[in-house]
């Protein structure tokens, strides 16, 4: 919330992106209640979605906070939001919520330049739930519905009914029509059983009987929907035999353990995609604190990688995820600290002791992250 608060001093509008049921509306009402003076419309409610057909006449009159919720449903809000953001003094501030599309992203990026700042709510970080309950945060995800549930099988029912909804209401809501529900569902399983590869589209395509551009076209949806991540490589020298296509992750964990079956964290520990768990986990920690514009994954033809590298100012600091009980250095370690000049690597465990394996290496339980990441 201090972030949301903190931007909203600065900036005009506010744009709060985040999935469906990944907490927007709370944390918009909690800075609601802070404010002196404010007003909130839901545009899920048709009586507020008439309210809105003339939108500068119910909006340029209203002072302090106004909260407009699911605002892809009226994107045309956007262009009366630029005049009356542009207005000195300012009178009122817009914090706008939405399932993000990338129609909803391109239309108030341009719309909107230079008055907007947008922040993306993944659901609950380790730093808000604490690393004591990190096994329940693994299995159960972020999705704050899905955490706070009774018990592991109705965290897993209500994850269901989530991909239920997203692939037959959801989408279309976005905008976007799918001609084949089953397909998108079928889609999002085969990636959560790719977690953490390289996307590899033609063979998608070949498994599900579509079209590469359909294929890539739908997990571009995933991904602008902010339900998959697509991880790019860094590529330092072009000429180097480098894997040059992105990374490809479910990016909340619960979500990805329901797709996979997964119940119960008995059941994960003996599951082959733990460590892909794991992995995709600490990239969201990670993209927590810092931009995902500054956070790549290296990898080499001949078998080097490193899960992350983080580009900080003129130096790369890598970051490794690792399952296990006491990690040790690998080749790959080696040659990324060689060939990178990485300024430090960092290896993320699950484990509670902070230790060194060779200079410039490090191991770090998964909470300390925070000791070497700046915050936003």
């Amino acid at each position: 919330m201090r972030r949301v608060v903190s931007l909203l001093r600065v900036s005009p509008v506010v744009a709060l992106l985040g999935p469906r049921q990944s907490g927007k509306t709370t944390l918009a009402l909690q800075v609601l209640a802070r404010s002196r003076r404010g007003e909130r419309f839901d545009l899920e409610d048709p009586r507020d979605l008439q309210r809105l057909t003339q939108p500068m006449t119910a909006l340029e009159g209203l002072r302090g906070l106004v909260v407009i919720d699911e605002v892809q449903r009226a994107p045309e809000i956007f262009q009366v939001l630029r005049v009356l953001a542009d207005r000195r003094p300012v009178p009122a501030r817009f914090l706008v919520l939405g399932s993000a599309s990338p129609e909803l992203l391109r239309q108030s990026s341009e719309t909107l330049a230079g008055r907007i700042r947008f922040v993306e709510l993944p659901g609950f970080s380790l730093d808000e739930v604490g690393v004591d309950h990190l096994r329940r945060r693994l299995l159960r995800g972020g999705f704050p519905l899905s955490y706070l549930a009774g018990s592991d099988a109705k965290s897993f029912e209500w994850r269901e009914d989530f991909l239920r909804t997203f692939v037959e209401r959801d989408v279309s809501a976005l905008g976007e029509h799918i001609r084949s529900p089953a397909n998108l569902r079928r889609l999002w399983t085969m990636l959560a059983h790719r977690h953490g590869q390289v996307w590899n589209g033609a063979q998608l395509a070949g498994a599900l009987g579509e079209s590469y551009p359909t294929v890539k076209r739908h997990v571009d949806l995933l991904t602008g929907a902010l339900v998959v991540r697509q991880l790019q490589p860094w590529l330092p020298n072009l000429e180097k035999r480098l894997v040059k296509s992105p990374k490809v992750y479910v990016r909340d964990s619960g979500i990805l353990h329901a797709l996979l079956g997964v119940r119960a964290f008995r059941e994960l520990e003996g599951h082959p995609g733990l460590g892909a768990s794991w992995e995709g986990l600490v990239l969201e920690e990670v993209l927590a604190r810092v931009s995902e514009r500054d956070v790549f994954f290296w990898s080499t033809h001949a078998g080097a990688e490193i899960d992350f590298i983080w580009r900080r100012a003129n130096r790369l600091i890598g970051i490794e995820a690792k399952w296990g009980d006491a990690p040790k250095m690998t080749k790959s370690m080696h040659i990324a600290l060689a060939d990178l000049r990485l300024s430090a690597l960092y290896v993320a465990y699950p484990g509670p002791r902070r230790y060194r394996l060779a200079p410039r290496v490090e191991v770090l339980p998964i909470g300390d992250l925070a000791t070497v990441l700046p915050a936003r």
